[in-house]
């Protein structure tokens, strides 16, 4: 594994990218998706944090294991609450959701090492689920959510990886911090322009900053 430096304030100096991936079972996005993660931009070894597939919708379990099981990148789970379109929950109980996906996923033989709330959303329960679970919680941000709530922190911190940078942030971005999270969605890609500033940005940023992924960077910081 590659040599991260720590920053004389117990930081990190990396940058690093992850995708929420949100319609696996759409051919067009997916074969975007698997274009990006063939041949990334910068060099980026691209966490993917995937919505499993929802039984009330009807989606295709055996079609989104086949894909889910292709990725050769950092994994993790990315739950919407209320259905495939509305992140957030709107009732029930947000941990014990998180909890029965992650049981599912495991019971196919996947193996998600993070997490990340759909629409950004985490209470104490939720984030006790996902310490208890031993993932690396990637539902917090360290700039303010234009719809307000979420989680805004200072920066990592072990077992905490937040996003630090959308596709548009970084291609404004004149200063950089030492650690750089860049996050997208998957259907991101399927508009020109927004495709074009993500490949355009992450390569710019290898640029700037050490290019590593959600692995390594997790690791550094639990050391």
């Amino acid at each position: 594994m590659p040599h991260i430096a720590h920053t004389q304030y117990g930081g990190v100096r990396a940058a690093v990218a992850s995708c929420h991936v949100e319609r696996l079972l759409d051919d067009d996005v997916w074969a975007r998706f698997r274009r990006l993660l063939d041949d990334p931009p910068g060099g980026f070894r691209i966490g993917a944090l995937v919505r499993p597939p929802d039984d009330e919708s009807g989606e295709d379990e055996a079609r989104w294991l086949e894909r889910a099981r292709s990725l050769d990148v950092p994994f993790g789970l990315h739950t919407h609450w209320t259905s495939p379109s509305h992140a957030r929950p709107t009732g029930g109980d947000p941990a014990a959701r998180v909890r029965r996906e992650l049981a599912w996923l495991r019971s196919h033989g996947l193996a998600p090492r993070y997490f990340s709330g759909g629409g950004w959303y985490t209470d104490d329960a939720v984030r006790q689920a996902v310490a208890e679970a031993k993932l690396v919680d990637l539902t917090a941000t360290t700039f303010p959510l234009p719809y307000g709530g979420g989680r805004v922190v200072d920066g990592p911190e072990p077992g905490l990886l937040p996003a630090t940078h959308t596709i548009g942030m970084l291609a404004r971005a004149v200063g950089l911090p030492d650690y750089v999270h860049v996050y997208f969605h998957d259907t991101d890609l399927l508009e020109r322009r927004r495709s074009l500033a993500l490949a355009l940005g992450l390569r710019h940023l290898a640029l700037r900053r050490p290019v590593r992924d959600l692995d390594e960077v997790s690791s550094a910081l639990s050391r």
